[in-house]
C-alpha cells in the first residue's frame, strides 16, 4: 500500500467490506475525498452527510447503532472530538454504544490552517473516556486494518489518521490486536511512540546508533495501554523516551508513565512533545518546520536524548 493515504487506504477497504455487509452506515461532515465519493456514489443507501454538524453526526450515529447498525463517524479529527465531546461522552462513551469515529488530520497534519484544525489534544481527551479506545494509525497498511477490526468491535473507537502519506512500516496480514509492536531490540534506551512519531522515532534511533547507543522502537498505538504486554516489551529497558505530535499535559507520554507508575515500575523517562504554556501554535511554513519550532525535528531530539544519556 506504497503511495496511498491512512484515509484513503481507510476507506478503500470499508467501501469493499459495506459492499458486502449492508448494515454498514457511513455517517460524514462536510468533507470530499475520491474514496469517499465512490462510498456516496456507489452506496448511497449506507451513507449520510450532515453537513457542518459534527454534534448532529454522532447522535445520529449512536441512534442508528442502537438500531443494530454497523456505524463510522467520519470528520476532521478536531471536529469529531472537540466540537462534540459531550455528545460522545453521554451518548457513546458513557452508554458503551459500538460506534467507530474517524478522525483525519491527527497532530499538525492540517499545517498551515492552524489551530483550529490542529489536533494536538484530541488524544488526551478522548483516552480518558470510559470504554472507549484509541488507535492512532502508523501508516496505510494499519489504517486499512482497524477499518476491517472497526466492523467487529463491541464498544467505542477513536481511529486517528494523519493526513499525510507515510511509509509503509507493516505488511498485510500483521496482527495488531496487541496495540502496539516492537520495531527495533534495544536494551539501553526504548524509544516509545505513537502516529507520526512512529517514523520520527526510527530516524531518532538510527541517528543515536552512530553515537553507539543501543536503541529499542516501540509504536504504541491502541490506548488504553495493555499493561502486561507493555511491561513484558519493555522489560530490559534501562530508560524510556516517549514521542508524540500531542500536548505532553494528559498525552501519550503521560499514559505510559500512568502505566508504569501503576505497576511499581520505576525506569526513567523522557517525554517530547508538545507544551502549550501561554498559546497554540499560529506558526506557518508546514509541518516539518512546526516540528522544527517544537523541537520535535530529528536532530533536535537525537542531541537532546545524547545529552540525557551520556
Amino acid at each position: 500500500m506504497n503511495n496511498i493515504s491512512q484515509r484513503d487506504a481507510f476507506l478503500n477497504k470499508l467501501y469493499g467490506i459495506a459492499k458486502v455487509d449492508r448494515n454498514i452506515v457511513l455517517v460524514s461532515a462536510d468533507m470530499g475525498a475520491p474514496a469517499l465519493d465512490k462510498i456516496r456514489r456507489d452506496l448511497s443507501s449506507q451513507y449520510v452527510g450532515v453537513g457542518i454538524a459534527e454534534q448532529q453526526a454522532i447522535v445520529l450515529a449512536s441512534g442508528l447503532a442502537l438500531g443494530g447498525k454497523k456505524v463510522f463517524a467520519y470528520a476532521i479529527a478536531p471536529f469529531i472530538t472537540l466540537r462534540c465531546y459531550e455528545q460522545i461522552r453521554i451518548d457513546l462513551a458513557g452508554m458503551n454504544i459500538p460506534v467507530t469515529l474517524v478522525g483525519v488530520g491527527a497532530g499538525f497534519s492540517y499545517e498551515d490552517s492552524g489551530p483550529t484544525h490542529h489536533a494536538v489534544e484530541d488524544l488526551s481527551i478522548m483516552r480518558i473516556l470510559p470504554n472507549l479506545r484509541v488507535h492512532t494509525i502508523t501508516d496505510s497498511v494499519m489504517a486499512a486494518a482497524f477499518a476491517e477490526l472497526s466492523c467487529k468491535a463491541h464498544y467505542p473507537n477513536y481511529v486517528r489518521l494523519d493526513r499525510e502519506t507515510l511509509p509503509t512500516i507493516y505488511s498485510e496480514g500483521d496482527d495488531f490486536s496487541s496495540g502496539m509492536a516492537r520495531l527495533r531490540d534495544g536494551k539501553e534506551l526504548c524509544i516509545v511512540a505513537t502516529g507520526n512519531m512512529v517514523h520520527r522515532a526510527l530516524d531518532v534511533a538510527d541517528e543515536l546508533a552512530k553515537h553507539s547507543v543501543d536503541v529499542g522502537v516501540l509504536d504504541v498505538y491502541t490506548l488504553p495501554i495493555n499493561d502486561t504486554v507493555f511491561l513484558n516489551t519493555i522489560d530490559n529497558a534501562q530508560k524510556i523516551v516517549t514521542l508524540e505530535e500531542q500536548t505532553l499535559r494528559g498525552g501519550f507520554g503521560s499514559s505510559i508513565i500512568e502505566v508504569l507508575s501503576d505497576n511499581n515500575r520505576f525506569v526513567p523517562i523522557k517525554r517530547f512533545g508538545l507544551d502549550f504554556k501561554t498559546a497554540y501554535c499560529y506558526k506557518y511554513g508546514g509541518r516539518k518546520n512546526i516540528q522544527l519550532l517544537y523541537g520535535l525535528d530529528t536532530q533536535s531530539i537525537t542531541n537532546a536524548i545524547l545529552d540525557w544519556v551520556k
